[in-house]
């Protein structure tokens, strides 16, 4: 057991924790929760005795090792393999004194202890925990400096989880994980015997992973039984016990039907749409997060809305070097109100084709159509080291907006969610996620037609989460978005396309069917080994090329359905314009035969909406049938 009593933490003469109390079983599986700045990590170092404590106490079985991520991912010429093989310090040692004993006894000794700790599976094992973190099997032969920081940080991933701890310290583990990793730890959680404290921000590993969450707030620590969502509603629950409950709650059921008016003809049938709409039923309305400390993200609007499709791809192949395409043959288009998801693993080429739609990386086949007018935004998560770290956020944004009053300059930053304090703060003493709302900000600063989002979630706490979802939501522009997090794609999204096997394709399903697909995938590659170790896979090939002929064919349906989507909006928005003309007080008096005329205009276009709507079910029905 976990037994924490009466404890209190300062750093820097800071407390950050006060008289906290604990206690987890054996085998438990927590979250840790709270804002950025709280604690949390300074507790994981106080519990691992990297930091010392002001007072109270933190009792561990003597027995139990505890296990962390290391700070510094491994970058020495030793193979991915034997790193991993190595975190388990037990094994080696008695690897490396059997040979050198000559007494039977303690022989027989070390050979009881290897068997008991499974040593003799252990390259086995090692093999399947690189292979769910996205190292193929010749990638896990080479030297730990061949790859770069964030590839090197999933193998001291791999190494802590090799080890089997008794006690798991996990912070912010999927920060170099794409969505397929994350799926896989997430499983691998679910399983593993050891007690696991996790501090995440993801609350769809936090549902899915922990069966309790532990809230690090006001310097002490509250236990919730149950997964993210059970703790969020409670907490929610103890926030909104006060005289503005009704007005809080009508806001959410504006803010609820607003979404579901917008898409409710992809509602009826697209799963995606339906993921969405159950996932935004658990943001919070802006003004409740506003209320928890969480300044708003918002996003200008385009000052136009431009023709369907603002992007299209004839053929487009891309690489960065002669003869070795990254991306093939690619026939896409993207429209003004899309919402794409992009899902694949890394280094299958979603940033690829990011950096090739907005201009940074040159097509070397086909072509891409575009308006001569078309404005593309880009954020990634990289670009936090381009911030010039002498200078604040005002000074970044001041050059955008030459010959403007300086209280209009701040009145800006303050939209990107920087107070006052903040905003005159040298970037350099910014924290993660304040760094990401200025380059967010920065990014869209000129409102973009066309906003690429690569990875914008990793700095970022829950509630800048939600209130990023929220923002997304406001957007009028395309929005492509690259994320480990599924509740902010449930929340935002409403098309998935797949990047693999050298390809961009639209996938049918929604985020829970491709989970299963992703886990399955992973089941056949590291579950499944005969007795030289080699992976039965001939089953998986032969789905995956079936899948692919599906895709295939489908993508002129979907083709038909993004057009028709396109064409029953600009319907609506037709009618809705005309609405607002003929609901003037006295229109009919005073413009009689404009109004008739509008009226007839009308109802043509209720009945093309009627027929577009028709054609989109019929089209919807051909991809389920498929």
């Amino acid at each position: 057991m976990l037994s924490i009593k009466n404890l209190s933490v300062r750093i820097a003469g800071r407390l950050l924790i006060e008289n906290a109390d604990l206690s987890l079983p054996d085998g438990a599986k927590a979250g840790i929760v709270g804002r950025n700045g709280s604690g949390k990590t300074t507790l994981f170092r106080t519990i691992c005795g990297e930091h010392e404590s002001e007072s109270g106490s933190i009792e561990i079985p003597k027995s139990w090792r505890i296990g962390q991520v290391a700070q510094e991912a491994p970058g020495t010429a030793d193979s991915l393999i034997s790193i991993v093989l190595a975190a388990d310090t037990e094994r080696e040692s008695l690897l490396n004194e059997k040979p050198q004993t000559e007494d039977p006894n303690r022989i027989a000794e070390i050979e009881e202890r290897l068997q008991s700790i499974d040593a003799h599976s252990a390259e086995a094992r090692a093999a399947a925990i690189l292979a769910g973190l996205g190292f193929s099997e010749p990638q896990q032969q080479q030297p730990a400096y061949s790859f770069s920081g964030g590839w090197r940080m999933r193998v001291a991933l791999a190494a802590v989880l090799f080890s089997r701890p008794d006690l798991l310290l996990l912070d912010e583990p999927t920060n170099y994980l794409d969505l397929e990793g994350t799926l896989w730890l997430e499983n691998y959680l679910a399983r593993v015997p050891s007690t696991v404290l996790i501090i995440s921000h993801d609350r769809d590993l936090l549902n899915r992973s922990a069966s309790s969450i532990i809230h690090l707030e006001h310097k002490r620590l509250k236990l919730y039984r149950g997964n993210y969502d059970s703790f969020d509603r409670q907490h929610s629950e103890q926030k909104e016990l006060d005289a503005k409950m009704h007005a809080k709650l009508e806001s959410r059921a504006k803010h609820m039907q607003s979404f579901v008016d917008r898409f409710r003809y992809k509602a009826s049938k697209a799963k995606q749409a339906q993921s969405r709409i159950k996932a935004i039923e658990k943001l919070k309305p802006p003004e409740l997060l506003e209320e928890a400390g969480v300044t708003p993200i918002q996003f200008p609007n385009p000052g136009r809305k431009l023709a369907s499709p603002i992007i299209r791809l004839e053929d487009v192949s891309c690489s960065y070097e002669p003869d070795m395409p990254i991306l093939n043959q690619m026939n896409l288009n993207i429209d003004s109100n899309d919402r794409i998801a992009l899902l694949g693993s890394n280094g299958n080429g979603k940033s690829t084709f990011a950096k090739l739609l907005c201009g940074r990386m040159k097509h070397v086949t086909g072509q891409i159509v575009t308006p001569s007018k078309l404005s593309i935004a880009m954020f990634a998560q990289h670009q936090l080291d381009d911030l010039n770290e002498e200078e604040t956020p005002v000074d970044h944004i001041r050059p955008l907006m030459a010959n403007v009053a300086e209280a209009r300059i701040r009145s800006r930053v303050a939209q990107m969610g920087l107070d006052r304090e903040r905003m005159d703060t040298k970037a350099r003493d910014l924290s993660g996620g304040e760094k990401a709302r200025l380059l967010l900000g920065i990014a869209c600063f000129n409102a973009p037609d066309l906003l690429i989002l690569d990875e914008p979630t990793n700095h970022l706490d829950v509630g800048a989460r939600e209130s990023l979802a929220h923002a997304l939501n406001e957007f009028q522009g395309a929005v492509i978005l690259i994320s480990h997090d599924r509740h902010l794609i449930d929340a935002t999204m409403n098309r998935l396309w797949i990047v693999r096997d050298g390809g961009v394709n639209s996938y049918e399903g929604d985020l829970e069917t491709y989970k299963k697909d992703v886990l399955s995938s992973k089941g056949a590659k590291n579950g499944r080994l005969d007795n030289t170790g080699s992976t039965k896979n001939n089953s998986k090939k032969n789905n995956r090329v079936i899948a692919a002929e599906q895709r295939k064919q489908l993508v002129q349906i979907r083709k038909l359905i993004s057009q028709k989507e396109s064409e029953i909006s600009d319907i609506e928005d037709t009618l809705a314009k005309i609405d607002l003309t003929l609901s003037k007080d006295g229109y009919f008096e005073r413009e009689p035969e404009r109004a008739v005329v509008l009226s007839k205009k009308r109802a043509g276009l209720q009945q093309s909406l009627n027929e577009a709507e028709a054609q989109w079910v019929e089209l919807s029905e051909k991809t389920e049938n498929h």
